[in-house]
């Protein structure tokens, strides 16, 4: 059975020699889960979370970002969710899986609640990407037609990461994986609209990843074929699910090393848009003055998501490509206070998306998920028409953040919450986290406690 694999492969990662490139790039996607945590634990629907769930917390070990106690399950739950608010997580192309809301808020709160050393945080997380990952690619394109994969195939990377750390055996680790995959969820209808609901998915995915774990511990089982069943998750959630996808390459061809780290802060569907508009904005020079009409053509399961011509608000602006792309082409970027009341009432930037066309593209959807592609026509009102194919996204594995870039997105999006002293401080910690007897290290554990302090 798949999960009787999976177990195999997650206790020989517990000591195997881990090349440095994998190392390296595991503490690459903590870093980017740590810039899009800070800034959404600040912000609904984390901050009502806490509110909601205040019985769990001020007791246990591990924690929210302001340093408050929380059981394991509610921390990893809050922090699931508030790493995916801001739509500025990391993202796993070939399954189309932000792997490291659930997965690392899962692993921390885990390493924290069992006083874990950094290299046993890195081993969980990179434990939990791998297998999920190839989850994902196992039951796409097709299980993205109902299901948010990052809230169902998270909850298998939740309950691997947490397995790892917590110490599951072999039999208890894929007892932890048969029992989450009943409880996997996440609807996309959810987020088509001005609704909460999408980042609790990726909340609710490490909440039952660290359930599942932490019941088979004790000894509560599963059913061994949850994923290449008769009714199992594959054949209920997908069509015609490719189970070998799910084992290739698995201990041997790490897929953390491929990740997509977001250069904006909106869905990752509207990239290429954006990404394009800006090339021809760039090597042509016109202002957004000039245009006249822009048409994008991109794959269909990006617009059947991100075609919203008028969006209601901030959440829905993250979704509608109109309003991102015309962002973009007015104040040069899309970042996190494009979605502040004043950009969104803008006047500039509503009067340039109601000339946006956004269309699928036969071609290019035949390529989804693999390839994320736009093709960007501008026509300007002195009669030139700008054409440009963006056949990838700035950040994806093809057009990489570099360590550098990285390091100032973090910076970016952690200095207005935590201060530029504290994030810089966390920022060390976090590329030396191998060398980290206790995760439990203060500027980890609280950092706006600290900040505050």
């Amino acid at each position: 059975m798949l999960v009787e694999q999976f177990a195999e492969y997650a206790i020989k990662e517990r000591t195997s020699k881990l090349p440095a490139e994998v190392l390296h790039h595991t503490k690459r996607a903590i870093i980017d889960w740590y810039a899009a945590f800070l800034p959404g634990s600040l912000v609904a629907p984390a901050i009502l979370l806490e509110q909601a769930f205040a019985e769990d917390l001020d007791h246990g070990t591990a924690r929210l970002a302001s340093g408050r106690r929380a059981t394991l399950r509610a921390a990893a739950l809050i922090n699931g969710a508030a790493s995916h608010s801001v739509e500025f997580d990391d993202i796993y192309r070939d399954a189309g899986y932000h792997p490291g809301s659930p997965v690392i808020s899962a692993a921390l709160a885990a390493a924290q609640a069992h006083g874990a050393t950094g290299e046993q945080f890195l081993r969980g997380v990179l434990t939990g990407y791998e297998i999920s990952t190839r989850i994902g690619e196992a039951v796409m394109p097709s299980h993205y037609k109902y299901w948010h994969v990052t809230g169902t195939v998270g909850s298998f990377g939740a309950a691997a990461a947490v397995a790892s750390i917590i110490g599951c055996d072999r039999r208890q680790f894929a007892h932890a994986l048969a029992t989450v995959g009943t409880l996997a969820a996440g609807l996309q209808q959810a987020y088509r609209s001005q609704a909460m609901s999408k980042p609790m998915h990726t909340g609710h995915a490490a909440e039952v990843g660290a359930m599942a774990a932490m019941a088979a511990v004790r000894g509560v089982t599963g059913v061994y074929d949850i994923l290449e069943g008769e009714v199992g998750f594959g054949a209920a959630m997908s069509d015609g699910p490719d189970w070998t996808k799910a084992t290739r390459g698995l201990g041997t061809d790490y897929h953390i090393t491929q990740m997509t780290f977001k250069n904006h802060g909106c869905c990752g569907h509207t990239f290429a848009p954006i990404d394009g508009a800006l090339h021809l904005q760039k090597v042509h020079g016109f202002s957004w003055r000039d245009i006249k009409r822009v048409r994008v053509a991109t794959y269909k399961a990006g617009t059947d998501i991100v075609n919203i011509s008028a969006p209601e608000g901030d959440y829905q602006a993250k979704f509608s490509a109109q309003y991102v792309t015309a962002h973009a082409l007015v104040h040069g970027s899309v970042r996190l206070v494009a979605f502040s009341p004043e950009r969104l009432r803008d006047p500039n930037v509503r009067a340039l998306l109601a000339k946006i066309e956004v269309v699928s593209d036969a071609e290019l959807s035949k390529r989804y998920p693999v390839q994320r592609a736009a093709h960007v026509e501008i026509e300007l009102k002195d009669g030139r028409t700008l054409k440009h194919f963006q056949p990838t996204r700035k950040g994806d594995p093809e057009m990489p953040l570099t360590d550098a870039e990285l390091n100032d997105k973090y910076l970016e999006l952690a200095t207005p919450v935590v201060g530029d002293a504290v994030a810089r401080q966390l920022l060390d910690a976090l590329w030396s986290l191998e060398k980290l007897k206790n995760v439990n290290f203060d500027i980890l554990a609280r950092p706006l406690a600290r900040a505050a302090g």
